[in-house]
C-alpha cells in the first residue's frame, strides 16, 4: 500500500511538471508563430530556387548541343535555323505549325507526325504561353527551336497525359501557314 502511494505521488508529480512546463508563460520563452507573410516569402524563395535550377539545366542543355539561342525577358530560348520568306505572324493571326515536342531529357512526347499539324489562334490562350511567344517571332517557312521553361509551359500540373509537372519543353517547329483569325 505504501508503495502504491509512492507510485501515485510520483505519477502525480510528473503530470504536474508536464502541465507546468507546457503552460510556461515566462517572457524568456518566446514561441515564434509564423505569419502569413512568412509563408509567402518562403514560397517566393522556393520558386526563385526552382526557377534558377531550371535555368541552369537549360543552359547546360544549350551548351551540350552548342546552340546559339536568344533568351527573351520571359525566359523563352529560341533560334531560327532555317529562314522562310513568308509573312510575319501578328497578334490576330491563325497559324498552322508542324512540330516535335521533347522533354529536356530527350523523350519525344508529341509530334505533328503522330498528332497532325497544330492550328491555333494567337492571343486566345489555346497553346502554351511560351509556344505562342515563340511563334510570334517567326515568318511562314521559318524553322526554329524553342526551349520553353515550365512557367511558360504547363507549370506545376503538366498536361495530365505525357507532360509531367514542372517540365521544360523543347519544341522544333515549322511555321506552315498564317490566315486570318476567327472571331
Amino acid at each position: 500500500m505504501f508503495l502504491k502511494r509512492i507510485i501515485h505521488t510520483f505519477y502525480f508529480l510528473i503530470i504536474i511538471i508536464l502541465l507546468l512546463s507546457c503552460n510556461n508563460n515566462d517572457n524568456n520563452t518566446k514561441v515564434h508563430k509564423p505569419k502569413p507573410a512568412d509563408y509567402g516569402q518562403k514560397l517566393i524563395n522556393a520558386n526563385v530556387h526552382l526557377t534558377h535550377t531550371e535555368d541552369e539545366l537549360i543552359e547546360e542543355y544549350i551548351s551540350r548541343y552548342k546552340w546559339d539561342m536568344v533568351k527573351t525577358n520571359s525566359g523563352l530560348r529560341y533560334f531560327i535555323y532555317k529562314k522562310g520568306n513568308g509573312k510575319s505572324v501578328d497578334k490576330k493571326s491563325r497559324v498552322k505549325i508542324n512540330f516535335k515536342t521533347n522533354l529536356i531529357n530527350g523523350k519525344m512526347i508529341y509530334s505533328s507526325d503522330n498528332e497532325g499539324s497544330k492550328v491555333f489562334n494567337i492571343g486566345k490562350g489555346e497553346v502554351e504561353k511560351g509556344l505562342e511567344e515563340g511563334i510570334l517571332l517567326l515568318k511562314v517557312g521559318d524553322k526554329a527551336k524553342f526551349i520553353i521553361p515550365s512557367h511558360l509551359g504547363f507549370g506545376l500540373l503538366g498536361d495530365e497525359k505525357n507532360i509531367p509537372s514542372k517540365a521544360t519543353l523543347i519544341y522544333d517547329v515549322e511555321l506552315v501557314e498564317i490566315s486570318k483569325q476567327f472571331k
